[in-house]
């Protein structure tokens, strides 16, 4: 067999099983930094033998038995170099796992790991991605904008709380799992924003985050297919990346919802979309995550040149805004409410909240409500504040044009 097909194997077993690999490796010992290692070792010996010897009939079963070997012997060393005596357990642990008739998936437990309360709020997506996906620190630091150096000691301390605060990996019973559901949730969520922000896939550092947020998204709704919030999470990605062609003209310029050609948008993203929210519908009630992207649907229906059924999205949001107490939520409540109403009632209910204060879209929504009762003047500086805090070159150019056109 040639070198490219072994290389092709040995890639999509780490694909594949990557996180499996390490959520089995480490569910006992709680040492996810050494099964990380050990796996590694056991790729590398797969690209140096499957050339030559041939791809095994279970890579997976061969992988897990290089890198348990490889684990055992990690934890052997530190007991000749003296170290405590708890690495006897570990040993007898990862021991134990060799009895083991099949591989059981646990990386729903590890993503539950990563998400506990004792695992610091901003390195809870970054872990998931490194742990479940395989992603290098480097890799990691650069989709979310943080110094290398930065996420690796992020990465480091994360790993350490769980080996030493013996941090378990399992689903946590009914009455705790709606706060770590929720934290799961939310470090997937994170993880696709930040790729979605990369209309165009052009930065390198984004370049595929979005997808492998959804690849989560997907995995955790296979998982917890009775969960309706994981259901609506995972609806809402779909939805919005279904858009992703979209949001930028042939020049590259920024097209907003509103505007977007319709025949660009993925339909079978959005029919998927669609699916997802009704069985979730049917589950229990609805959740942020549900909402969301129900609002996206709302938006789905002229595909089909349906009308935009403002009212039911100023609903939608009211319904958000009493669940998160968001002031995104009331932000958007208003702008669909100049719709329904006119602008002059969406300004009136425009949120006074410090937390907007830097927020782009608010001064953006603000200077178009303002254009649209007649205020230049107020247009013009709310315009002026939301293009100095966009980043978006694209973004700018269009906030610029919407003001010279105030």
């Amino acid at each position: 067999m040639g070198d490219v097909a072994a290389w092709q194997r040995a890639e999509a077993a780490a694909r594949g099983s990557y996180g499996k690999l390490v959520a089995f490796l480490a569910a006992r010992t709680h040492d996810v930094a050494g099964a990380e290692d050990a796996l590694a070792e056991a790729f590398a010996t797969a690209l140096a033998q499957w050339p030559a010897e041939g791809v095994p009939h279970n890579p997976e079963a061969w992988l897990l038995t290089v890198a348990r070997r490889r684990m055992m012997d990690a934890v052997r060393r530190r007991i000749h170099d003296g170290a405590a005596s708890e690495y006897f357990l570990l040993v007898e642990e990862l021991a134990r796992d060799d009895e083991a008739p099949e591989l059981p998936d646990r990386r729903l437990e590890l993503l539950f790991a990563c998400a506990h309360p004792g695992i610091d709020a901003a390195a809870r997506a970054p872990l998931m991605l490194q742990t479940v996906l395989g992603f290098d620190a480097g890799a990691i630091a650069s989709a979310f904008l943080v110094a290398p150096a930065t996420m690796g000691q992020r990465l480091v301390r994360a790993k350490t709380k769980i080996r030493q605060a013996g941090i378990p990996f399992n689903v946590p019973g009914r009455a705790d799992l709606p706060e770590r559901l929720d934290a799961v949730l939310a470090a997937i969520y994170a993880a696709y924003a930040e790729g979605w922000v990369d209309a165009e896939g052009a930065d390198a550092r984004r370049r595929n985050l979005a997808e492998e947020a959804i690849w989560l998204g997907r995995l955790l709704a296979q998982l917890m297919p009775e969960e309706a919030e994981a259901l609506g999470l995972l609806a809402l990605m779909l939805h919005a990346h279904a858009r992703r062609a979209a949001r930028r003209d042939a020049a590259g310029e920024y097209v907003p919802l509103g505007w977007q050609d319709t025949a660009l948008w993925d339909h079978a993203l959005i029919d998927e979309a669609e699916e997802l929210l009704k069985r979730a519908s049917r589950l229990a009630a609805a959740g942020r995550y549900q909402l969301e992207a129900a609002v996206q649907s709302a938006h789905a229906v002229r595909r089909h040149g349906g009308a935009v059924p403002w009212p039911a999205i100023v609903q939608l949001y009211e319904a958000l805004q009493a669940i998160t107490n968001s002031p995104v939520a009331a932000l958007n409540r208003a702008v669909a409410l100049s719709h329904v109403d006119g602008a002059a009632a969406a300004l009136a209910a425009l949120p006074q909240d410090a937390r907007l204060a830097d927020y782009q879209p608010f001064w953006a929504a603000r200077a178009d409500l303002l254009a649209r009762s007649g205020n230049r003047e107020a247009a013009l500086a709310a315009y002026e504040r939301a293009i100095g805090l966009e980043s978006d070159a694209a973004v700018r150019r269009f906030l610029q044009q919407r003001a010279a056109a105030a």
